[in-house]
C-alpha cells in the first residue's frame, strides 16, 4: 500500500533487471530498449471519510491501537521493508463475513472488509512499546466488488489522522537497536504510487494475505497459538485443509526455518514479487520473483537487464553467480539514489540486514 516512503514508496515498476541463464556457446542477445513506466491510475470519485476515527477501528486513547469489535490484528512471516517503520496490521470484517481460503494467492475478502496498516516508531527500538510515533494508516476497502486504496496521515498530536491523497515527507529520528541515532525524511506515499504497487493486471488487489504468509505464531496477540487456525477457532476462514497442509513461507532472517536460497527467495518475494511477477507492475522487466519461481533465468541469474545505464550501474547480469560485487540486483539493493534504487519508491535507506541476506545467497549460487 508510493511517492518515496522513508522516503516511503510504493513502486512504481523498479525498471529492474531481467535476468537469465545462457548457453556458453551462444551469443548474448542485444539488450532490450527501455520500456515505459506504465500510466498510474487516476484519483476514485469515491466519497471517503475524511478522519480515520470515522471509522471506528480503535477504543480511546486512539493512538494506543486497541482495535474494536469485528477488527483482528494480524502479522506476517516476512514484512516489506519500509525504512525499519514498524507496523501493526488489522483486518476490518464486518459481522457474519470472513476471510475464504487460497491457497496460493492472496485471500479472499467480502464487500465491506477493509486491511488496516499502521506505520510508527518506537523513540527506542530497544523499547518498541514506549514513546511511539504514528505516522500514517493505509486501508484497502473492498466496495463494489473493488479495492480501493487510501491513505490517512497522523496528527502530530496522535489523536487522530487526516485523509491524505497526495503524499509528504515527515522528519522521523530513533535509537536503533545499537543505540546509533538514525535520522530520515520519511516518505508518504501518494493515492497514485499506492495503487501501482497494488496492480494485479488492471486490478487493485491486496499483497501481504496469502495462506503462506499468515501461518506463524499469533505474534499480534503474543499468542503461540497458529494464526490462522486462531481465525478459524473464531469463525473469521474456514480452512479445508489440515493445517500441515497449509503452505508456510520461511522467515528471511530466522536460519532455523529454511536454507539461505528459501530465505533469500522469501525475502525477495515480500519485497520484489508485488511488481515483478507476470501479472505485477514490472512485467515487462522479465524479472519474476514470487517464491514459488523455479527458472533461474527469471530470478535474474545470468539475465541481461532490459534497459542498460545509470540503473545496471553497467554491469551485465542482475545477478552473477558467486559475485555479488557483479549483479545488479544487489547494486540497486544497495543504492540510495531515487533513479537506481530497488524497491525504486517506499524507502530512502538500504536495508543492511536484507543486503548481507542476498550477498550470502548470491555466493552460494556458484557452488550450485
Amino acid at each position: 500500500m508510493t511517492r518515496t516512503f522513508l522516503k516511503i514508496t510504493f513502486s512504481l515498476p523498479f525498471f529492474v533487471l531481467t535476468m537469465g541463464c545462457q548457453n556458453e556457446t551462444k551469443k548474448l542477445p542485444p539488450k532490450a530498449k527501455k520500456v515505459n513506466a506504465q500510466k498510474i491510475l487516476n484519483r476514485t470519485t469515491y466519497a471517503e471519510k475524511q478522519h480515520l476515527s470515522e471509522y471506528n477501528f480503535f477504543t480511546l486513547p486512539f493512538s494506543n491501537l486497541d482495535p474494536q469489535k469485528n477488527v483482528y490484528p494480524y502479522d506476517l512471516n516476512n514484512a516489506l521493508f519500509s525504512d525499519y517503520a514498524f507496523k501493526k496490521r488489522f483486518v476490518y470484517l464486518p459481522n457474519g463475513k470472513k476471510m475464504n481460503y487460497r491457497k496460493d494467492d492472496v485471500f479472499d475478502f467480502e464487500e465491506g472488509s477493509i486491511l488496516i496498516k499502521n506505520f510508527y516508531y518506537p523513540q527506542n527500538f530497544n523499547q518498541p512499546k514506549e514513546v511511539i510515533k504514528i505516522i500514517e494508516t493505509r486501508l484497502l476497502i473492498k466496495e463494489n466488488n473493488k479495492w480501493k486504496p487510501l491513505n490517512y496521515v497522523w496528527n502530530e498530536d496522535q489523536k487522530d489522522a487526516k485523509l491524505n491523497y497526495v503524499g509528504g515527507e515527515v522528519p522521523i529520528s530513533w535509537t536503533d537497536s545499537n543505540q546509533s541515532l538514525k535520522t530520515i525524511q520519511y516518505g508518504i506515499p501518494n493515492l497514485n504510487e499506492c495503487k501501482n504497487c497494488h496492480l494485479k493486471g488492471t486490478e487493485i488487489t491486496p499483497i501481504g494475505p496469502t495462506a503462506a504468509q499468515l501461518n506463524k505464531k499469533y505474534t499480534a496477540i503474543q499468542s503461540t497459538q497458529n494464526q490462522l487456525e486462531r481465525f478459524q477457532e473464531i469463525g473469521l476462514i474456514d480452512l479445508p485443509v489440515s493445517h500441515s497442509k497449509i503452505p508456510k513461507l520461511p522467515v528471511w532472517n530466522d536460519p532455523q526455518t529454511g536454507t539461505i536460497e528459501e530465505r533469500a527467495n522469501a525475502y525477495l518475494y515480500a519485497n520484489c514479487a508485488h511488481c515483478h511477477r507476470v501479472d505485477g507492475s514490472a512485467k515487462n522487466s522479465g524479472l519474476y520473483l514470487t517464491f514459488n519461481q523455479t527458472d533461474l533465468r527469471k530470478r535474474g541469474v545470468f539475465k541481461p537487464p532490459v534497459a542498460a545505464g545509470k540503473g545496471s550501474g553497467d554491469l551485465e547480469y542482475s545477478i552473477v553467480p558467486g559475485h555479488p560485487e557483479e549483479s545488479i540486483l544487489l547494486y540497486r539493493m544497495k543504492s540510495n539514489d531515487p533513479a537506481i534504487r530497488m524497491p525504486e519508491i517506499g524507502r530512502v535507506s538500504a536495508h543492511q540486514e536484507g543486503i548481507v541476506l542476498i550477498e550470502e545467497y548470491i555466493k552460494t549460487l556458484a557452488s550450485n
